[in-house]
């Protein structure tokens, strides 16, 4: 949003029309004394936009909207948004009874190249453009739209009005938190975790029914569907060989008796049960498949188990706190020990050092004193002096005096002359004024060195107590850094926690990559194992196949050795039934099946070639058993491709449902409130603080840099080592500069930050100017400077201070007369 003009009638203290033309005006002040008006231009702003202004309380405030003794009062302003332009009006009215209300509120979309001069023509509110809102419910809505932002975060990043400069450095965590998740609008990512999650069940759901589905495929492979095939290519060679060699066979037999027949079919009994053998190690196979899969079980429960403990070991760590931060509090306990030890040390030292500068003021005080005695005796011997030459001369004149005649100096008789002095008095008060000097320089001496010495130990004293003092407040503040700790001793054993709480991490981690590769290991073990069990169940069954025609018994499915002993005892027991007949019919039959055991042989041998009992019939039967056994063989290749396709089918559409299911999990893991809301809050507050504490560094000279913790704000004091402090430390001036970066931060990043479709085209700041000394007011100054240089937002300020207000191209000067405000535009 970027402001274009601003027209007021009865606005507060513009009680008369006032217009404010921001064209061309991409950094302006407003300036004037204090209460002339200046923020009451933002306030017009913000309540042609959105009805009530910050300083109100709430649009139950717009009783402050009407100047004094005013009934009417009109707001219109014109602004660029986007690209596009706007007008927004609100009327307040005040009825009969004394409430004011709303009397009228609306926003058009101006046509493009509308020329708004001609607004002073008086033109009607219809003549505008298109009315996208003409009543004050419709303005929400639509100014919100053509904005870009709400009123909070209005003037949280456009137009930040007093008071509120620093709500948001001095925010609580949570509170922060939400005006950011407000300007980000990070509400859509809690809607579609919802239905990630919504996803994720019924993927789950369809994938629990297609396992059962798959469970009963089992056999279905490709290597099942392959042997199938080359089963049946052997039958059909099996059923052309045969019909080959009937034709020969026939003709063997018709020589052949019935009892040749018979000797034949019982040869061919016998042999077949005859190769009925329990292969060697048939009892162990179903064993060991059985202990790989108890031991795949239970090496799949030891990395769970791994898993679990590491998961918690991790847990526990994270919540123990963070080794860096402890570490500093405890050297901060330390530095506190080492501060309190020294404090009866200064405090000696200061007492000390009050002692010998008060001896000293007394040393000096007496010597002043016995100065001062020697300066009274030197006047004096001065005193003497003149009257001493007063008596040398009346002692010379004394000389020419004779008794009886005139004295030459009174010219009174003389009666008698006095006797003459011994000695010159002159003499006699020079040697005394001599001594009395004497003893007045060395006593100015005395109390010259004394005072010298008092003056030295005053400054040690003064830079005693300074260091006392220093030392003091650095007491002070390294007791208010740990107003919250909980102890050296609990830090400690907080450290303490977390190393042990590493070494458990680490030997966790080790416990899981062991238990991994044994459970590897052990599904191996069992793919190796199963596979020897369905060998040796295809052995089985290629045996059992051959004798399939004398009618076996059922096989136990589930105990390969039972069924071995149980095909081995059958076939036992019909060797020995058929022994005794083969033997009578042998002798009868000798000759004539030697005959025919050729052309027989030849064609058992295809049948056995091709893995298929041969059928101890006439030659029909041979042509039908193949035909019927190549028949079957086709069959059961059918039934094992449909049975493989649908088995492909069901698991194409299980790695669909993991898919989906993985993927809507994780989305709605990543989605949720502590997770990737809070990373999304954190990127951006970490981005608004560097931005923040780059602009900080500028405005400081380097001394602050701008950091947070878990979302609350601090300081690093590059001028006191690097210490942290709390932004509640901060002077009102530094707080000042903080806000002011943060504010600017805010300003710059936000389009970038937000998903929605925020136009931050301007930015107006109505705060602290005063507050700065003239070398930080010089930073700041060019810290808005460069920014509206950039030419991408228009830049204002809010100042009574002329220092700022002279740099700035463009100034709007605001005064007051008995009847109204006025607003004259200078500069550019």
């Amino acid at each position: 949003m970027r402001p274009i003009r601003l027209d007021m009638a009865g606005f507060t203290v513009f009680r008369e029309p006032t217009t404010v033309d921001f064209t061309d005006a991409d950094y302006f002040a407003l300036v004037g004394p204090t209460g002339s008006g200046k923020s009451t231009v933002l306030d017009a702003i913000c309540f042609a936009l959105y009805g009530t202004v910050p300083r109100w309380g709430g649009t139950r405030g717009i009783g402050n909207a009407l100047a004094p003794s005013a009934n009417e009062a009109r707001v219109r302003l014109v602004f660029e948004s986007a690209g596009d332009r706007y007008v927004a009006t609100r009327v307040v009215r005040r009825d009969g009874r004394g409430n004011v209300k709303t009397a009228g509120a609306g926003l058009q979309l101006m046509p493009p190249g509308f020329d708004v001069t001609k607004l002073d023509t008086g033109m009607d509110l219809d003549d505008l453009g298109d009315v996208l809102a003409g009543t004050p419910a419709e303005m929400d809505e639509a100014v919100q739209h053509a904005v870009g932002l709400p009123y909070e975060q209005f003037t949280s990043c456009v137009v930040l009005p007093q008071g509120q400069f620093a709500d948001f450095l001095h925010a609580k965590p949570a509170t922060r938190q939400q005006i950011l998740i407000n300007l980000l609008g990070l509400r859509v990512y809690e809607d579609i975790q919802t239905r990630a999650t919504g996803r994720a069940t019924s993927a789950e759901d369809k994938l629990t029914m297609v396992d059962q589905g798959l469970a009963g495929l089992s056999d279905a492979t490709d290597e099942a569907v392959e042997a199938a095939e080359a089963h049946v290519a052997r039958m059909r060679e099996l059923a052309s060989a045969v019909e080959a060699a009937i034709p020969g066979l026939r003709a063997a037999r018709a020589t052949e008796s019935g009892a040749t027949a018979a000797r034949d079919l019982i040869d061919a009994e016998l042999k077949q049960l005859a190769s009925v053998r329990t292969p060697a190690g048939s009892a162990e196979i179903a064993g060991a498949t059985a202990a790989a899969r108890v031991s795949a079980a239970e090496a799949a429960d030891a990395v769970r188990g791994a898993e679990e403990t590491e998961e918690k070991v991790r847990g526990e760590l994270a919540a123990a706190g963070d080794a860096g931060s402890l570490s500093l509090l405890l050297d901060r306990h330390v530095e506190l020990d080492r501060l309190i030890k020294q404090a009866e040390w200064f405090a000696g030292e200061v007492q000390v050092a009050e002692v010998e500068h008060a001896d000293a003021i007394a040393a000096a005080e007496l010597a002043h004193s016995t100065h001062l005695g020697a300066r009274q005796l030197l006047e004096q011997a001065r005193l003497d002096y003149t009257e001493a030459q007063q008596r040398d001369k009346a002692a010379a004149v004394r000389a020419h005096l004779v008794a009886g005649e005139p004295c030459p100096v009174c010219e009174q008789m003389v009666e008698h002359v006095p006797v003459l002095p011994e000695g010159s008095a002159v003499k006699a008060a020079e040697a005394a004024g001599k001594a009395a000097r004497a003893t007045a320089e060395q006593a100015e001496q005395a109390w010259k060195q004394r005072d010298a010495v008092a003056r030295k130990l005053e400054t040690n004293l003064d830079r005693k107590r300074g260091q006392q003092e220093h030392h003091l407040s650095r007491l002070a503040e390294v007791r208010a850094a740990l107003a919250d700790s909980p102890g050296a001793e609990a830090l400690r054993s907080r450290l303490a926690e977390l190393t042990r709480l590493q070494k458990l991490l680490d030997q966790a981690g080790g416990t899981v990559r062991t238990a991994r590769e044994a459970q590897r290991k052990a599904q191996a073990a069992v793919v190796r194992a199963e596979e020897r069990q369905r060998s040796a169940w295809r052995q089985f069954d290629a045996v059992r196949d051959g004798v399939a025609r004398f009618g076996p018994p059922p096989a136990d499915r589930d105990d390969l050795a039972a069924a071995w002993q149980a095909l081995v005892d059958w076939a036992g027991s019909q060797v020995a039934e058929r022994s005794a007949e083969r033997e009578r019919a042998n002798a009868a039959l000798d000759d004539a099946h030697r005959a025919t055991v050729g052309a027989f042989a030849a064609v058992e041998a295809l049948f056995t070639a091709a893995g298929v009992a041969s059928p101890a019939a006439d030659e029909s039967e041979l042509i039908r058993g193949a035909a019927v056994a190549a028949e079957r063989s086709e069959a059961a290749l059918g039934r094992l491709a449909d049975r493989r396709e649908r088995a492909r089918e069901l698991t194409e559409q299980r790695m669909t449902l993991q898919r989906e299911s993985r993927v809507a999990r994780a989305l709605a893991g990543h989605l949720r409130a502590n997770n990737f809301e809070r990373w999304l809050l954190e990127e951006a507050l970490d981005m608004l603080v560097a931005g923040a504490s780059r602009i900080l560094r500028e405005l400081t000279g380097g001394q602050y840099d701008l950091i947070h913790d878990k979302g609350e704000f601090s300081v690093i004091d590059h001028h006191d080592a690097g210490l942290r402090r709390a932004v509640r430390t901060l002077s009102g001036g530094e707080t000042f500069q903080a806000s002011l970066a943060l504010a600017l931060a805010l300003s710059e990043q936000l389009a970038g930050m937000s998903t929605t479709a925020a136009s931050l085209e301007s930015i107006v700041l109505d705060e602290g100017f005063g507050t700065l000394d003239a070398a930080t007011l010089d930073v700041v100054a060019a810290t808005l400077e460069n920014l509206a240089a950039r030419g991408d937002r228009m830049v204002g300020v809010v100042t009574h201070v002329n220092a700022l207000a002279e740099r700035v191209p463009v100034r709007f000067e605001v005064y007051k007369d008995a009847r109204t405000a006025h607003v004259e535009r200078v500069g550019l």
